[in-house]
């Protein structure tokens, strides 16, 4: 048993000369689960490879999969993605999921990276400093949420939490999304991608799902993005996030 012509040509394609263990094992799971992931959902998909392979990246380390993350890392970097994109979308998962989640792909990164022959550590991608974060951050937040939208979280707060949203502004948004590597609106489908496949962040994603109308991201393509998750994350998540879209995009 394999996966069709097709599946098969895409998998040699994104992973060559790689003979994965369970072809031999669990022929029957490769040849579904292949012409499903290889196939199936690509037939339905306008995203080039490079943003398919972020965001499913993206979802594989909030997944918490790092066999799997290596695997598709190295098909990331055979499309195209470079090793600047990948550290940024490794950096971007640390305020979403945090850190103690996300050091063993940071770890599984660069040893992937090494193994390529790339010197690390890689340039400089921060825009701000120790003086400009909170500034430059909260000029993000304004771009993604919107200036009345950003109003009305900070005066709805308590005084008793309103560092968090400091917080928020300088380190999510001054340290982590503003950097450079990676435009604005990949980054927000980057995030979107996260907090899908996190589970439990309903009402982020659908915050979210907001932000990426705003920066230019529109529901059509969030499908197709949740579509490329699904043999990734399963049907339960991305069934919630296709709920988000459509909440979220109906306001």
């Amino acid at each position: 048993m394999a996966p069709n012509a097709q599946a098969q040509k895409v998998h040699d394609e994104l992973f060559p000369g790689y003979k994965s263990k369970l072809a031999v094992t669990d022929p029957e799971l490769v040849e579904v689960f292949g012409n499903f992931a290889f196939d199936e959902v690509l037939q339905l998909s306008k995203l080039e490879p490079r943003t398919r392979l972020m965001v499913q990246l993206a979802a594989i380390i909030a997944s918490q999969a790092v066999q799997e993350y290596r695997v598709m890392l190295g098909a990331a970097l055979t499309v195209g993605v470079t090793p600047i994109e990948v550290k940024e979308i490794v950096y971007q998962a640390v305020p979403y999921i945090g850190i103690a989640k996300v050091v063993d792909f940071l770890h599984a990164t660069n040893e992937v990276l090494e193994g390529k022959g790339v010197g690390l550590p890689l340039p400089a991608q921060s825009r701000t400093t120790p003086e400009t974060r909170a500034e430059n951050g909260l000029a993000v937040q304004k771009q993604i949420v919107g200036e009345e939208g950003l109003k009305k979280l900070l005066l709805s707060a308590p005084e008793d939490q309103q560092h968090i949203h400091r917080f928020l502004a300088a380190n999510c948004f001054g340290d982590y999304v503003s950097r450079a590597g990676i435009d604005l609106r990949t980054r927000e489908l980057l995030t979107f991608s996260m907090l899908v496949a996190l589970g439990g962040c309903e009402p982020q994603v659908k915050g979210h799902v907001a932000a990426n109308l705003k920066v230019g991201n529109n529901r059509l393509l969030l499908i197709d993005v949740l579509t490329q998750l699904l043999p990734f994350i399963g049907y339960p998540r991305t069934l919630n996030g296709l709920r988000c879209v459509d909440e979220a995009a109906a306001l």
